[in-house]
């Protein structure tokens, strides 16, 4: 059984008949985990083991794990500090910035992977305007440079440690206000100030082989009536034709207010589908999971059968007890640890 077009989360810490029933579906091929599935490194290595179990290819495991306030697993899990952080040190070293940043993902993504995870949706690439209330202090700047040097940085560490990398949220979500969770964000400019700005570090990371992208939940009407990620124009005609960008593209979560123009949950996965999304998000609601999967007719694509696959993590990542007797991992998480703590003592 090849993997299937749609991520589901799970609802609790172990998974139950009705997780596996929906998991054992041949329209499923990930599983996004959040703090709620989290009780312990040991209890969080059984459930993805688990996961792993249900069928083969195994499906893939995700979860937002960015720092920061975007962190699910805390206990046993190094704090990985907000990305403006790295941003900051970059305004005056830029070079330390980059090899803390490039730590920091080395960090993440190994400790995850020894956890049977196999990526986080990370880095963000939004900018940041001063505006929006759910980037902030996500983003790592407001400077193109700035995003594309620590996010690069960010990604070679992610795959030191086994995992690749997904940013986020394209064409850019910094500029609007509004929460897509909870809102419809409308962004008013015109296609040519977008590109020439926000969509330069995805443009830029695109050429770096970054290995797939989330589009955002706004709408940018001067180019689409639809959100980005229900939009055959931004996925197809801008990220895949002119910018050339072959990698998986992941929808954003379909259960936020700004999916909603899209219709109901059937609607809104075969709009991001069709619109280019090779797999789509469903989190927190099981019974539109269940409606989703009884109703949803989806014929995968080869190309997108193929993307799907090189998203799994490195095999036979290291074990906790292996990273912290390598000396080198724990000064690499010590100096982290001081990001945004103490900046004298990183120098």
């Amino acid at each position: 059984m090849t993997l299937g077009p749609v991520m589901l989360d799970l609802v609790g810490k172990e998974l139950t008949a009705e997780d596996i029933k929906r998991l054992q579906h041949p329209l499923v091929g990930g599983v996004i985990l959040f703090s709620r599935n989290f009780e312990s490194p040991a209890q969080l290595k059984a459930l993805t083991a688990s996961i792993h179990a249900v069928r083969q290819p195994p499906l893939l495991i995700s979860v937002d794990h960015e720092g920061g306030r975007v962190q699910r697993f805390k206990d046993g899990f190094t704090k990985i500090p907000p990305m403006r952080e790295f941003g900051k040190i970059w305004d005056s070293h830029p070079k330390k910035a980059k090899e803390l940043a490039e730590e920091a993902g080395w960090i993440l993504a190994a400790e995850l992977r020894a956890h049977g995870v196999d990526f986080s949706f990370t880095p963000v690439l939004d900018m940041d305007y001063g505006e929006s209330q759910v980037i902030g202090n996500r983003a790592f700047h407001v400077k193109a440079q700035a995003i594309h040097e620590l996010a690069y940085a960010l990604m070679h560490g992610l795959k030191r440690g086994g995992m690749p990398a997904v940013g986020k949220h394209f064409p850019g979500h910094g500029y609007v206000v509004a929460d897509s969770h909870v809102a419809i964000p409308v962004d008013e400019r015109e296609f040519d100030e977008i590109a020439q700005n926000d969509m330069q570090p995805f443009r830029q990371m695109i050429d770096d082989g970054i290995q797939a992208i989330m589009p955002a939940h706004v709408i940018y009407p001067k180019v689409d009536e639809k959100p980005a990620g229900f939009s055959p124009r931004w996925l197809q005609k801008v990220l895949r034709e002119r910018l050339g960008f072959d990698g998986v593209i992941f929808s954003d979560d379909l259960s936020m207010e700004g999916a909603g123009v899209a219709g109901d949950v059937t609607a809104r996965a075969l709009a991001a589908l069709n619109a280019g999304c090779d797999m789509v998000l469903l989190c927190n609601q099981p019974d539109k999971a269940d409606e989703l999967l009884a109703n949803l007719k989806w014929e995968m694509t080869g190309a997108s059968r193929a993307r799907l696959a090189r998203m799994h993590g490195a095999r036979s990542p290291k074990d906790m007890d292996h990273l912290h007797e390598d000396a080198e991992f724990v000064a690499a998480v010590k100096r982290v640890d001081l990001v945004g703590k103490s900046e004298q003592d990183l120098f």
